[in-house]
């Protein structure tokens, strides 16, 4: 089962800000909840966790996760990630581009083009479920990825900008929790019911 998504989100940063942040790839995967750099094999392999809960359940899946180009001319990063669960049950790909776009001096786009693939009992969710669920889980990314840009110093104050694949001093990752990702789904569906034709 595959999910294709692109989503564009603004950024109170400058577009160098945010793409020094983004070429920081322990610092990126620090921003997905759940997810966590555990060890950089060479500038363009890693391989990391990602921690789901289900309520009282927890699971973890491993994985690698491939630079395969980094174009400074257009803020470009595109990145291939595959992982499996600890039982072997779940399997999951995800084939992302991400683009830094220059608003003015102080803010700027951080625009997505990703294709996930599923297999096993995480296919079971189904399409209709995964589509929603994706878009919440990137909403949170983007929202941390913002966080962490207003943190961070401004370019151009003397600190020195993180080098690709360094390891940037960042919160514990905590585990993506299903349910609650689940109940947003559903209330935003519900609110679309009675708030969509009025808008």
């Amino acid at each position: 089962m595959k999910v294709k998504l692109e989503r564009t989100f603004p950024m109170p940063a400058s577009a160098e800000a945010a793409w020094a942040l983004l070429r920081d790839i322990a610092g990126v995967a620090a921003c997905m909840p759940g997810a966590k750099i555990t060890e950089r094999v060479d500038d363009t392999h890693y391989k990391g966790t990602v921690a789901v809960k289900v309520g009282p359940a927890s699971l973890s899946f491993r994985g690698e996760i491939e630079v395969k180009s980094v174009d400074p001319s257009t803020r470009t990063l595109h990145l291939f990630a595959k992982g499996t669960d600890t039982t072997g049950s779940s399997a999951a790909t995800m084939d992302l581009t991400a683009r830094i776009d220059a608003l003015d001096a102080s803010s700027c786009n951080l625009a997505g083009d990703s294709e996930v693939s599923m297999s096993g009992k995480a296919a079971s969710f189904g399409a209709r479920l995964m589509g929603p669920v994706s878009d919440q889980v990137l909403g949170q990314f983007a929202a941390n990825f913002a966080a962490r840009l207003k943190e961070a110093p401004p370019p151009d104050s003397g600190a020195a900008a993180p080098a690709q694949g360094a390891a940037a001093p960042a919160p514990e990752a905590k585990p993506l929790n299903a349910l609650a990702l689940a109940w947003a789904v559903i209330r935003d569906w519900l609110r679309s019911l009675f708030t969509g034709k009025r808008a």
